[in-house]
């Protein structure tokens, strides 16, 4: 019996002496200040941050906009065909709207009193009244009417 307690005493020793030993050894514990540094640069984090921020988060995004293509004039779901037709209906309107403009201004740039006729619309044009100019658009197809004034320049 006696040799199992000499065994423990010495396990107990040599425990203790490690623990001496590895404080010792340790030296020292420094401790710093923590600080926080924001990494989005809308919060003061670096610049250089943002686009990665960005691009991760355009990874991730799973959202689709439905008006996505309206801002271009242009559907997205629509094929490159109506596309086409779309950029040439409005380049055709464009040109219209410009001719119809000729017939109602003169060279001087003032507006010419009168009514215009441009098949699916009647652009009415009034007397000049202390210098502001009514104009009037009726849509043929709906009878629906725009009015709104302009200073004659």
């Amino acid at each position: 019996m006696k040799k199992s307690t000499t065994f423990k005493a010495a396990g107990t020793s040599l425990r203790v002496s490690l623990l001496v030993a590895a404080l010792a050894a340790g030296g020292s514990a420094a401790a710093t200040e923590m600080v926080y540094t924001p990494v989005n640069p809308s919060f003061g984090g670096n610049p250089l941050n943002g686009p990665v921020l960005l691009n991760e988060a355009q990874a991730t995004n799973r959202h689709t906009d439905p008006d996505a293509g309206s801002a271009t004039g242009i559907d997205s779901g629509t094929s490159p065909l109506q596309n086409f037709q779309s950029a040439l209906e409005n380049n055709i309107l464009n040109r219209l709207a410009s001719a119809a403009t000729t017939k109602l201004v003169d060279a001087n740039g003032n507006f010419v009193p009168g009514t215009f006729d441009t098949g699916s619309y009647t652009i009415t044009i009034g007397t000049p009244v202390d210098g502001t100019v009514t104009v009037t658009t009726l849509d043929k197809s709906t009878g629906a009417t725009t009015i709104f004034q302009v200073q004659q320049p």
